[in-house]
């Protein structure tokens, strides 16, 4: 007697959220929901070493009371005013960097399609670099400027990438030539400016968390805020993207239409974290991939790049502090390093499988 097999567990796990019209359904592996709950818990962890770190110096227990209104005396001030902005402002920027990563390597189907490296993060830089040295601008100011920037640059390299449809690689490799021109801008305003703003410019552009303030953290929050859910709605339309167009466009998406909305909501929400931290390097390249390799699971994979993003630059930021025993050695420097040898270690595997 036959006896027929029980039905598999599904692989899925779904949240769903209900519209006024029809519905919309975001599904997770659960692999990639423990994936993310361990990469939040890594990132509060380090929050609370980082907060606890530096002249007055402070064990996590005592962090914790502190952040609970019973800490040791003068603690409140020196956690909650002083290190709290810092390290918001690094842990916001980074899930923005991560999410916007993962986009932009889906929406171009290469691991070294990230804003930083196809032109998209300079062009936020750029513009908030006009913003600093040529207006004088403010917190605000500066991240108009970045959205600008980074939204004039997507729209000139998707139309010099346009042909017939926009392919991965031409879209990497016109983005690397705008990046290259972009620099060529960047360091025009410097030698333009007086010592002091480009002393202060030079060291937001290697990517600093230094100084950084309830303002920034505004920021950084708003563009999550507005933009997250927006790229999380689209998120069913870039996993068919990954398909290809004719495959995607049988499924009843238009393909043109969604990778330019797609392009417009990374765009700022690298722009949005460029003008809270400056332009850390290799964030946006480095955590999609790494959150890929923890996930086992195909497919863009936000959110877990997202919360990969904000513990990488929570590490380097903790990791810069360590090393230079105060506050000043930018985290743009420790995720320089490291992010370059991840980039040379990617290439080389590019190599190998003949894809480059």
């Amino acid at each position: 007697m036959n006896v027929p097999h029980a039905p598999a567990r599904p692989k899925y796990s779904a949240i769903v959220v209900v519209r006024s019209r029809g519905g919309l359904s975001l599904r997770f592996r659960r692999r990639a929901l423990l994936v993310c709950a361990v990469l939040a818990v890594l990132g509060a962890a380090l929050m609370v070493f980082s907060l606890g770190m530096g002249a007055y110096e402070l064990g996590p227990a005592d962090v914790v009371r502190t952040l609970f209104g019973d800490g040791p005396p003068g603690a409140d001030f020196v956690v909650n005013e002083l290190r709290m902005p810092r390290v918001l402002d690094g842990l916001l920027a980074g899930f923005a960097m991560g999410m916007s990563g993962a986009v932009f390597q889906s929406l171009s189907r290469n691991p070294l399609g990230s804003p930083d490296i196809i032109g998209f993060g300079s062009g936020a830089s750029a513009g908030a670099l006009v913003a600093i040295i040529v207006l004088e601008a403010g917190t605000v100011q500066t991240a108009v400027g970045a959205v600008a920037g980074g939204l004039a640059t997507a729209f000139a390299v998707y139309l010099l990438a346009w042909q017939r449809g926009v392919h991965g690689y031409r879209l990497v490799l016109i983005g690397i030539g705008a990046s290259a021109v972009l620099s060529s801008l960047t360091s025009y305003l410097f030698v333009r400016a007086d010592i002091g703003k480009a002393a202060e410019a030079a060291t937001w552009m290697i990517g600093s968390l230094n100084g950084r303030g309830w303002g920034d953290v505004r920021v950084a929050a708003l563009g999550i805020v507005v933009l997250v859910p927006v790229v999380l709605g689209l998120g069913r339309r870039l996993s068919m993207l990954e398909m290809g167009d004719e495959a995607a466009a049988a499924l009843g998406v238009a393909p043109e239409r969604s990778r330019v909305w797609l392009l417009a909501a990374g765009t700022g929400l690298t722009a949005m974290a460029v003008a809270a931290a400056g332009p850390i390097p290799f964030v946006a390249l480095a955590a999609p991939q790494l959150a890929r390799r923890l996930t086992r699971s195909a497919g863009p994979n936000m959110l877990p790049a997202a919360w990969m993003g904000a513990v990488l630059v929570t590490a380097a930021d903790w990791t810069a502090q360590r090393i230079s025993g105060s506050a000043i050695l930018p985290v743009g420097v420790v995720t320089g390093v490291a992010g370059g040898l991840y980039l040379a270690w990617l290439l080389l595997l590019e190599r190998r499988s003949g894809r480059l």
